[in-house]
């Protein structure tokens, strides 16, 4: 009979999350297929695979990334579909070490009546921000609604999931303050907080990278922290052993739905052994809960441990994750 671990291992393989993300490994093979020379011809400083594209432009990196929103989802709550669009959008620029600039969206309704909450939500999102929206399409005439954002920022010193190393440590940041919105996976710690105190704690990812203290990262998405993981190192070639009991998580919510949350504000970094405490700290100056939750090894294997089990949860060696393209280094 397996184990409990064995079992919870199984069952993240099968979760939505996991599935959204392995569909990746598909799109990257035939675009693979389609563009023998693949980032190299845009000068793109990471490969496939990154929370944005990165390209070089001699004074810092442009940043360029886009999310689409799942239907059923703009379907049942439009404003907060809305919302996120402009949200993820922008985590994904700070978790690149970068700033955003702008977004434009892309939005089909079946008329106006029903554009409207989406509208707002990407409204009220672009204010808690402080992110301008400049542009993007629209058609009112659709029959059922679809969303998709995208953004630029600006970088000066790259965030990248292709930069973990064997014997970094693997810290997971994460705002607590927040709730499910339910039936949905999402915790959030983002409507009605403050925006100043929103854009202070963005900025935290910028400035660590800025001061030498990390250069791998990535934002925890919809395949949780255990999918995220698996994302961050197959794009580094590696490996690792994971705490789930080291997991920072919020009183009184349930152990398995949180290793499966996407929170508004949550991150994965690999950061060297001698800048471990220095990052924790900045993390906790600002209230906002950080913990060493794994160590990244050379394995290329990633192994869950709990409560003195451990379970295999992906070997990359006979199975790819997203499919990420090869090391950019």
């Amino acid at each position: 009979m397996p184990s409990a671990l064995s079992s919870l291992a199984e069952r993240l393989r099968a979760s939505r999350g996991f599935a959204h993300k392995t569909d990746i490994a598909s799109v990257v093979s035939a675009l693979a297929n389609r563009l023998p020379r693949g980032a190299a011809d845009l000068a793109q400083a990471v490969a496939l695979g990154d929370d944005c594209a990165a390209l070089a432009d001699g004074d810092g990196y442009l940043l360029f990334a886009i999310e689409g929103m799942v239907r059923d989802f703009v379907d049942a709550m439009p404003w907060f579909a809305g919302y996120s669009a402009v949200m993820v959008n922008v985590s994904d620029i700070y978790a690149m070490g970068g700033r955003p600039l702008a977004v434009v969206d892309a939005l089909w309704s079946d008329g106006i009546d029903a554009a409207e909450p989406i509208l707002a939500g990407m409204a009220d999102a672009c204010v808690a921000y402080g992110v301008p929206m400049v542009g993007g399409h629209s058609n009112t005439r659709s029959d059922a609604a679809q969303l998709a954002v995208a953004i630029v920022g600006r970088a000066r010193a790259l965030l990248s999931s292709f930069n973990a190393r064997p014997g970094d440590r693997l810290l997971m940041a994460v705002d607590l303050r927040g709730r499910f919105e339910d039936p949905y996976p999402f915790w959030n710690a983002s409507v009605g907080a403050p925006s100043a105190r929103l854009r202070a704690d963005l900025d935290l990812l910028p400035a660590i990278a800025e001061a030498g203290l990390c250069d791998a990262a990535k934002d925890i998405s919809m395949a949780g922290v255990p999918g995220t993981a698996l994302m961050l190192l197959e794009c580094s070639r590696a490996g690792a052993r994971i705490d789930l009991d080291a997991i920072p998580r919020p009183d009184g919510v349930d152990f398995e739905r949180w290793l499966s949350a996407f929170p508004s504000f949550g991150f994965l970094l690999s950061v060297r052994e001698r800048h471990v405490d220095e990052v924790i700290a900045r993390f906790a100056a600002r209230s906002l809960a950080c913990a060493a939750i794994g160590t990244v090894d050379a394995s290329r294997e990633v192994v869950i441990t709990r409560r003195g089990d451990a379970a295999l949860l992906w070997n990359f060696g006979d199975e790819p994750f997203i499919g990420a393209a090869g090391d950019s280094r």
